[in-house]
Order: C-alpha cells, then sequence, then structure tokens
C-alpha cells in the first residue's frame, strides 16, 4: 500500500511541477493580497486634494486653512477664479473638496456674529469624505484658540462663533449603495467578460477543434473580432439588466447623457474582451485561463477604487490601478451616474480605455499562433 501511495504522491507531484502556472498561482494570489491588504488599502484616505476659494485675505483666513491642513485630510491643491471653475473640479474628481471663505468672514467674526465657512464634498464615496468633515470644526476652534486674544477672547467659549455649511455634492445622504451599484457594474462585467474570451482559445484546443480554426483562412484580428463579438451582445444585455435592477430596487438613476454611458459602456465591454483574448493565448487550458482571469479580477477590486477610496493608496498602488480598465470605467459611470458629468468630464477616462484596448490588442495578435507548436 505504501509503494503505492508513494507512487500516486510523485505522480501528483510532477504532474504539478509541469503546471507551472498553476504552482505560481498557490504562492503568487496570496502573496498578492498580503500586499494589497497591507500596503494598499486604507480606508482613512488622507491628503486629498482640494481647491480653495478665499476672499478675504487675513490672519484669522490663514489660520483656518492652516487648521485644515493641520488635519492630514486635505491638501491644497487648486485656487480657482470662481465657483463655476470649483464645481468643475468638483465634478470632474479632481478635488475631494472646495472650502470657500466669504469676503466678509474676519470682519463678522470680529463683531461677534455668526461666521460662515462652506465645505463642498464629493460624497460619491461616503467613506473618503466622513472623517475630514468630522475633523473640520474642532481643528478650526482649536487653531483660532491661539488669535482669539484680548477682546476676542470671549469667543472661544462659544463653539458656534464659527459655522461650517457642509454640503455632501452628489450623495447627500451618504448612501454607500450609490457608491456601490454603479461601481459593480465595472466589477461584474470584469469578472464575466474576461472569463468568457479567456476560455476561447483553450476550450477549442481541449475539444480538439483549434486544427479546423488554424486551416481557416483567417487573419489573427479576425479571429480576435469573431470570438469577441458574440461577448459584445451578452455584455450588453448584463448591463440593461443591471442598470434597470438598479434603478428598480436601489433607486439609482442616471444623472448623465445615456448615450455616452452607451459608449464607455461599450468600449470596457470590448477592453475586458480583449484581455481575456489575450489570456487565452498564453495558456494551455481552460484551468490555466480561470487561474490566469483571477490575477485581473483580484486587482480590479481591490485597486480601482470599488471597495476601498482611491486616494487613500500609496501613489505606487494608484500608479497600478491607473493601468486597469475598471478604474477608468468606474470613474466615468459614477460621474454619469452620480454627478451627471458631460462629454468633457469624461473624455480622460475614454482615452484611457481607448489607450488600453490598442495596447492589449497589439499584445494578442502577436502571441496569437497560427500553428499547434
Amino acid at each position: 500500500m505504501w509503494a503505492r501511495l508513494i507512487a500516486i504522491v510523485i505522480k501528483e507531484a510532477l504532474q504539478l511541477k509541469r503546471d507551472r502556472l498553476t504552482f505560481a498561482m498557490m504562492f503568487g494570489v496570496p502573496i498578492m493580497q498580503l500586499l494589497l491588504f497591507g500596503y494598499a488599502i486604507d480606508t482613512d484616505p488622507r491628503n486629498l486634494p482640494t481647491a480653495v476659494i478665499a476672499a478675504d485675505d487675513s490672519q484669522i483666513t490663514r489660520t483656518v486653512l492652516s487648521a485644515l491642513a493641520n488635519t492630514g485630510y486635505m491638501r491644497f491643491t487648486h485656487r480657482p477664479a470662481s465657483e463655476a471653475e470649483a464645481n468643475a473640479l468638483l465634478q470632474r474628481g479632481e478635488v475631494q473638496f472646495v472650502v470657500t471663505i466669504p469676503s466678509d468672514f474676519t470682519r463678522r467674526l470680529v463683531r461677534g456674529e455668526r461666521a460662515q465657512i462652506a465645505i463642498d464634498a464629493d460624497a460619491t464615496d461616503p467613506m473618503a469624505a466622513a472623517n475630514p468633515l468630522a475633523a473640520a470644526q474642532p481643528a478650526i476652534m482649536q487653531a483660532l484658540a491661539r488669535d482669539l486674544v484680548g477682546p476676542l477672547a470671549g469667543l472661544r467659549a462659544r463653539p458656534d462663533a464659527v459655522e461650517l455649511v457642509l454640503q455632501r455634492r452628489y450623495n447627500p445622504e451618504g448612501k454607500a449603495r450609490l457608491n456601490i451599484v454603479p461601481g459593480l457594474l465595472a466589477v461584474i462585467l470584469t469578472m464575466t467578460m474576461v472569463m468568457m474570451t479567456a476560455l476561447a482559445v483553450t476550450r477549442e484546443r481541449e475539444r480538439g477543434t483549434m486544427e479546423n480554426l488554424l486551416a481557416m483562412p483567417v487573419r489573427p484580428i479576425e479571429v480576435m473580432i469573431g470570438k469577441i463579438l458574440p461577448y459584445v451582445v451578452i455584455g450588453s444585455v448584463q448591463v440593461a439588466v443591471i442598470l434597470f435592477v438598479s434603478r428598480l430596487l436601489f433607486d439609482v438613476a442616471i444623472e448623465g447623457s445615456v448615450a455616452l454611458l452607451a459608449l464607455g459602456t461599450a468600449l470596457f465591454i470590448i477592453v475586458n474582451l480583449a484581455i481575456g483574448f489575450t489570456i487565452s493565448t498564453v495558456t494551455q487550458n481552460q484551468l490555466q485561463a480561470m487561474q490566469a482571469s483571477i490575477f485581473i479580477l483580484l486587482p480590479s477590486i481591490l485597486l480601482s477604487g470599488f471597495m476601498f477610496p482611491f486616494r487613500g493608496m500609496p501613489v505606487w498602488a494608484q500608479w497600478l490601478g491607473e493601468t486597469l480598465p475598471a478604474t477608468h470605467f468606474m470613474r466615468l459611470v459614477r460621474g454619469l451616474m452620480l454627478k451627471g458629468a458631460g462629454f468633457g468630464d469624461v473624455t480622460g477616462e475614454l482615452l484611457a480605455l481607448l489607450a488600453i484596448l490598442l495596447i492589449v490588442t497589439t499584445v494578442a495578435v502577436s502571441r496569437y499562433k497560427v500553428t499547434l507548436d
């Protein structure tokens, strides 16, 4: 019995040694998860880009801005000249907050009247906006305690001496589903589209029909397009179902252009199908193709801003996330569904998806083999 058992163990070990992709997955996936969760994921993002409109140039105003910066949550990156410019920055997602200090701020504070500061927040991701807004008021009052001396010392005991007017844009109630549901569109399409076409060529090999495909007078790019087109229809049906259910059950409407959303979604579907086809050209069987798909799916969930704030990740993780089509599509779909973004607001994301498509297509065509070797 022991001899037979050892023989089976040796046989399995040799098969595992030959299947390098499966062997690499056993160590690659745990290491990837450890690195991503240990270094890249942060549910309390800091140094968030912030725009400032300060019509009052005084020492007290500078103290207020310093207090907000010292919380570690806000990093002043833009000085828009008007409220319209600031709103455009917020809608495009270039800034997370807009701090507005009116021209009569210091004068009202000195007179003992209630002085107001407005903070507009991009609340499409409630997790990213919650802590900075909660820390703003205590930080301002603590910093002003140093400036409120002499005749102004009495204002220290007034917690309402400075009133923060907080406006959570695009998601005023802070509902998590308004952020999650549009993001699910990107995750579901990534998972299904990549896996479907990742099995396309490997299925031909396992069924023994690859010879018939290679005998056909078609070019690699024609094979790729032919494999992809049927799944474009399937992906379109998936999108229609997801959007319908989102509206029916979660009351998530499309605030922007439906035509622009359709264009972006079609491009995203094609990109993922092209990635799946590329995977099928470098794997030998369907098991390897599914395993390789995980290396696309896992980062797409963790590094795209779906589950965790994108700006909360370190710079290297953000660079890695920028290479994922899900990151750009998630910004696009959230901008169109929640913010009512226009073509100019999502042009960068569309161009990024197009660039990824060109790169992936080039790799897929070059890797496609016209022989069985």
